[in-house]
């Protein structure tokens, strides 16, 4: 048996600092008050600060100069797309907002895989639809659909796209587990896709975008309805 993970002080402190941020009581450009008095604050060593700030550095949330101290940086203005997971395990709310763009970048990539998709890719997309169908649970089947997606934007020859779909499953990976309702019946999940893959791969772009933004909305509502 694999033993689980234990919290270390540091996972602890990490998760108060990262909240504190997000929650503007550290707000964005100003500097954290000198660390012996941090770290007096919070009851920990400055060898426990420091540990925490690296990740939260490498995180994006702070930036240490030395001899001048260490800002919260604006992440609003200066993150990326890398950061949306740990905002939503903040903030469930950003949730609906990752959903938007799924919407209107998963359309649009449904439109651009119709026009562009080859037959071997045509072959691959069919297979990896039928493996939704096939699937055992619901954590399989929602496993198998995201695979359908990446196939499609790779299907769009764009790279971008496919960083893209990456970045927008990854997003929402801290809460996967309470977004399983499109997914408890492996053939209903099945059906619902098979519409996009069916447009995509006859190369018919208006309805493979509308197909997809069809599928999209209504999977959507199913999650949104299991989060609340």
């Amino acid at each position: 048996m694999e033993a689980l993970p234990r919290e270390t002080i540091v996972d602890v402190l990490e998760d108060r600092l990262r909240t504190d941020i997000l929650d503007g009581r550290h707000p964005a450009g100003s500097y954290l008050p000198p660390e012996r008095q941090l770290a007096d604050g919070y009851g920990v060593t400055r060898t426990t600060l420091k540990h925490a700030f690296g990740r939260l550095v490498q995180a994006g949330l702070l930036e240490t100069r030395h001899g001048v101290g260490t800002r919260v940086r604006d992440y609003a203005r200066l993150g990326g797309a890398d950061l949306l997971p740990m905002l939503v395990r903040h903030d469930a709310k950003w949730v609906h907002e990752v959903f938007e763009v799924r919407r209107g970048v998963g359309a649009l990539i449904a439109g651009r895989a119709a026009a562009r998709a080859t037959r071997r890719q045509h072959a691959e997309l069919r297979t990896l639809l039928a493996a939704v169908r096939d699937a055992e649970d619901a954590d399989a089947v929602q496993l198998a659909d995201v695979e359908v997606h990446r196939a499609l934007a790779r299907a769009t020859g764009n790279r971008v796209y496919v960083l893209l779909t990456n970045t927008l499953f990854n997003a929402y990976l801290p809460v996967r587990s309470l977004l399983k309702g499109p997914f408890t019946d492996p053939e209903t999940a099945h059906d619902r896709l098979a519409s996009v893959v069916a447009a995509v791969t006859a190369g018919d772009t208006g309805q493979a975008h509308a197909a997809a933004e069809a599928y999209l909305r209504a999977t959507e509502r199913i999650m949104l309805d299991g989060l609340a």
